[in-house]
């Protein structure tokens, strides 16, 4: 790495027009800045929120002009407050053995948007697809020192890590193509399982002594990838879209979990459940988003995450949308959804401490 890990910077009718229709809706709004005032490009409402409104087809009592509102709401409230930085390292393993639940997607835009109000954080690519490090920006291509180095070759993790182009204060080490085989080649190894235990701990206690969050994103399969991310996390993360068959793998996943913690991690817990991909104008998602909560009423966060165009293509531009689209509902929410775990953790800390 160019810079050590513990020096970057904290940084209506039916015949209204649309423009009708945005200053019918703009008077609900309680000293919330005027989102029509300034355009896309420098404003302060996304490219998806004008088109949504110029697809309204001037229906003033649209749940998606709604949704609009609520969303520009909530971003102005989570302007004005502070997230609580962790009094130690808080380290998440992000897993679902089940593909194309929003895992990678939901790892790199937490980090980035706890980065983005001062945290210093760390995503570790433990998958072999490397998806996480093309979001944050950083080279992955085959050759590139990676954490197949780190788990396969000993090399130090601060070496490997590289600085998100996008946040000063958010690093990488990223997932190369020969991770693929890792979990075959890991089979033999001395301290199979504590291979990323050992290289984390010695960064934690030198150059990342700093780092407030270490996400660590988890292959969807329950192997030694994810067997190594489990034995060095204290809290596992789980995404679940919001359709039954996404919680077909949830019961196998704890039992995971509770395996790990009664033979080699005492200290791990299911800590946080994140509901992606949630469209409220369906029974299937609310049913679901029920059904999760009144399973794991304290681990599920209360905000959901929406399905948005602009979330799937944020990693084609290098980037999570918290950076590529600040201002979109996709953002927003993972934002909330930050708030929510930097201050579930705070009060866990608080609880402990007493």
């Amino acid at each position: 790495m160019t810079e050590s890990l513990g020096t970057g910077a904290v940084d209506g009718g039916a015949n209204s027009s649309v423009s009708d229709v945005a200053t019918n809706a703009r008077s609900g709004w309680e000293g919330a800045v005027d989102p029509f005032a300034q355009s896309a490009s420098g404003g302060n409402v996304s490219r998806e929120t004008i088109d949504a409104f110029a697809n309204l087809d001037d229906d003033l009592g649209s749940p998606l002009a709604n949704e609009m509102i609520a969303t520009q709401r909530l971003k102005h409230e989570l302007e004005a407050t502070d997230f609580p930085r962790p009094p130690r390292t808080r380290i998440i393993a992000v897993s679902n053995q089940k593909g194309g639940v929003g895992k990678t997607t939901t790892a790199v835009n937490l980090a980035a948007a706890l980065a983005k109000r001062g945290a210093n954080v760390l995503v570790i690519d433990s998958d072999p697809q490397g998806n996480a490090s093309t979001a944050l920006g950083v080279d992955h291509r085959s050759g590139t020192p990676s954490i197949y180095d780190v788990l396969l070759d000993d090399v130090s993790m601060a070496k490997v890590a590289q600085r998100s182009p996008e946040v000063s204060n958010l690093w990488c080490v990223p997932a190369t193509i020969d991770l693929a085989g890792a979990d075959i080649e890991l089979v033999s190894v001395v301290r199979r399982e504590f291979r990323l235990y050992d290289a984390l701990e010695a960064l934690l206690a030198g150059p990342g002594k700093d780092l407030d969050y270490v996400f660590i994103d988890c292959p969807p399969s329950l192997g030694l990838l994810t067997l190594n991310a489990m034995v060095v996390a204290r809290e596992v993360l789980i995404p679940i879209q919001c359709e039954y068959y996404a919680l077909e793998g949830l019961t196998q996943l704890i039992k995971t979990v509770e395996m790990v913690k009664k033979h080699l991690n005492k200290g791990i817990e299911v800590s946080t459940i994140v509901l992606t991909m949630y469209d409220g104008r369906t029974n299937l998602a609310r049913e679901v988003a029920e059904e999760v909560r009144s399973h794991f009423p304290a681990q599920t966060l209360n905000q959901t995450i929406p399905r948005s165009v602009r979330v799937s293509e944020a990693p084609s531009f290098g980037q999570t949308v918290i950076t590529h689209d600040p201002h979109s509902s996709g953002a927003v929410a993972y934002t909330a959804a930050a708030r929510e775990i930097a201050t579930r953790g705070a009060d866990s800390n608080e609880g402990a401490d007493q």
